[in-house]
Parts: C-alpha cells; structure tokens; sequence
C-alpha cells in the first residue's frame, strides 16, 4: 500500500510539473521569437527531464527547490511584460473611442470610425468626432457576431440616439500589421485590448457583408438614466484604456466580459451565468432576464429569427437610414 501511494505522489508530481513546463512553454512561446525562443525550450525541456528524474529517485526537497526557482525567475519576468501603446497597429484598431465633456452637459466623443469595406481587410479608411447629447440616448442593442462555433459571438453594443444615429461599442484585440488572432494567445499577454466605437455602416457591415458572418440585433430594455450610464461608463473605459492600457484575455477580459462587467455597474440584475462566457448563448440569458421585447410572450427561437440581420448594401445609405434599416424585423 505504502509503494502504491508513493508511486501515485510520484505520478501526481510528475504531472504537476509537465504542467508547470507547458504553462511556462507557452508563455514563452507567445512572447519570445525565433530562433531565441529555442534555446528556451531547450533549457526548460532539459530541466523537466531532470526533475522528473530526480522526483521518481524520491528526491522531493531538490525537486521542489528547483521548481520554487524557475517560478520566481518566470515570475519577475512575467511581470515586467507590459501592454504597450506604441506599436505598428492594423488601421482598423489604431484608435481606440476617447471622450471629453463638452458645453451644456454634451459630450465629444473622439475616434469613431467610419471605413467603408470592400473586403474582409480592405477599406477606405475614414475617422470622425461627434459632439452627443447621452440624455438623447433612445435605445439600447446587443449586436452578435458568429463567425465560427454558434457557441461564441463577437458581441457589440448599440446606442440609438433621438436624431437616428447610433455609436457602437466593440471591444477588441489590438492586432499589429501581419499579426494574426490566436485564443490560446489571449491567455499569454500576446494582445493589447482597445475599446472601437464605430459607425454601424462600418462595424454591422463589415461582418455581415465583408466577412459574411452570423449578425444578429437584440433591443434591450433599460431605463433613460441606464443608458446614459451606460454609455458614460463605455466611455469612461475608453479613457482608461487610452491613459493605461490593458491586456485582453480570452476568458476574462474579452468582446463580453468587458462590456458585462460594464453593464454590472449600472444594473443590478446582471448576475453572472456561464452564459457570459459561451457568448453565442448571450440571447438566452438576456431572455430569461426579460429584457428583450417580447420575452414574455414570445418564444425565444422566433426572437432569434427576428434579430438576424441579412446583408445590406450601403452605398447610398445616411448612417440613420442604414441603422434604420438593420432594425426593420423589430417593427415589422
């Protein structure tokens, strides 16, 4: 009994430190380039090999020491990595949503971005500023994006304004030129975060024409004085990001999570469910909240046909009439 239980500390040793060698591999990975990156591994590969030999020996006291050191090198190293503002970012991300109060309670909001989209990565590119009023704020919309699992969505947020503009929210990796997106990269400090607000003849038509993605729209109820918070507390983060940039995370810094926590500061009603992080199940949890129109009487499968958006050419289009028309299934 007594070898079999040592065996299985062994085992259970020997696991925890392949995992403690991949963690930190993958770290590595994502944050040093080649060649450099394989002298790394080669080290690291030799020192888990060493461990491990010395762990089924019943070496435990050098194995451990050992570990304690490479976790302190790993973690002084790890924290002097920090996100940066300077890099040579893609244009569509090369600015993030800024805001400054204006006369009369109005408020200025910087950098919302306005290409026009001819492919799924060429654009002609155009930036505007635009002075609101937020007590003009006349609606609220959940905009989800599926490009891939039905499991996940890019998730956007829509403020309608009284004269028929909308501002919406994205929150989104900060790739640089010839960067490529990578989920398990999101967990290793591989991208920066920015906050886009963009024009919806940009942002909705990009991914329902240009990369003919799964695009769907959901008004959400919520009171005057929440969506004014709502929107000061996207631009406030806007500001955040510009004085302080942060790290996005795949888990819990992300296209949902961002604006979740967000929407959490001016509803209490929004607890967590597992559904914030499986996106693509967001309508669900909305409706059972009951703040989509119809929640209550209306089956949530004919809510999900209702918000599809199909594709819609914008030439020719105002921002209002565009916004105008994605909306079209809620009124009919």
């Amino acid at each position: 009994m007594r070898r079999f239980l040592r065996i299985c500390g062994r085992g259970l040793g020997g696991a925890l430190l392949l995992i403690l060698g991949v963690w930190i591999g993958l770290s590595l990975h994502f944050q040093i380039a080649a060649p450099l990156v394989y002298v790394f591994y080669l080290g690291l590969a030799l020192g888990c090999l060493g461990a491990v030999r010395m762990l089924w020996r019943g070496h435990w006291g050098p194995v451990w020491a050992l570990c304690a050191v490479v976790l302190a090198v790993w973690a002084l190293w790890w924290g002097s990595i920090a996100p940066r503002q300077d890099r040579d970012w893609l244009p569509e991300v090369s600015r993030g949503v800024t805001s400054e109060p204006a006369r009369d309670g109005l408020v200025l909001v910087r950098n919302i971005r306005d290409f026009r989209w001819s492919s799924p990565t060429e654009a002609v590119e155009s930036w505007y500023d635009l002075t609101v009023d937020p007590e003009q704020i006349t609606s609220v919309d959940m905009i989800m994006s599926v490009w891939d699992s039905p499991e996940i969505a890019h998730t956007l947020v829509s403020f309608g304004f009284a004269d028929g503009r909308h501002i919406v929210f994205s929150g989104e990796i900060r790739r640089e030129v010839g960067e490529e997106f990578s989920a398990l990269g999101g967990f290793f400090k591989r991208f920066e975060l920015v906050l886009i607000a963009a024009d919806e003849r940009d942002i909705v038509h990009l991914r329902t024409d240009a990369r003919g993605e799964a695009v769907s729209l959901y008004p959400v109820a919520m009171g005057a004085a929440q969506r004014k918070a709502l929107f000061l507390a996207f631009l406030d983060y806007g500001n955040d990001l510009a004085r302080e940039p942060r790290w996005y995370h795949t888990l819990w810094t992300n296209c949902t999570t961002m604006p979740y926590r967000l929407v959490r500061q001016v509803a209490d009603g929004a607890v967590f469910d597992l559904r914030v992080i499986l996106s693509g199940r967001l309508p669900g949890y909305l409706y059972d909240l009951g703040v989509l129109p119809g929640a209550q009487t209306a089956p949530l499968a004919e809510l999900k046909a209702r918000a599809a958006l199909p594709r819609r050419p914008v030439a020719g289009l105002s921002s209002a009439k565009y916004s105008a028309l994605l909306r079209q299934g809620w009124r009919d």
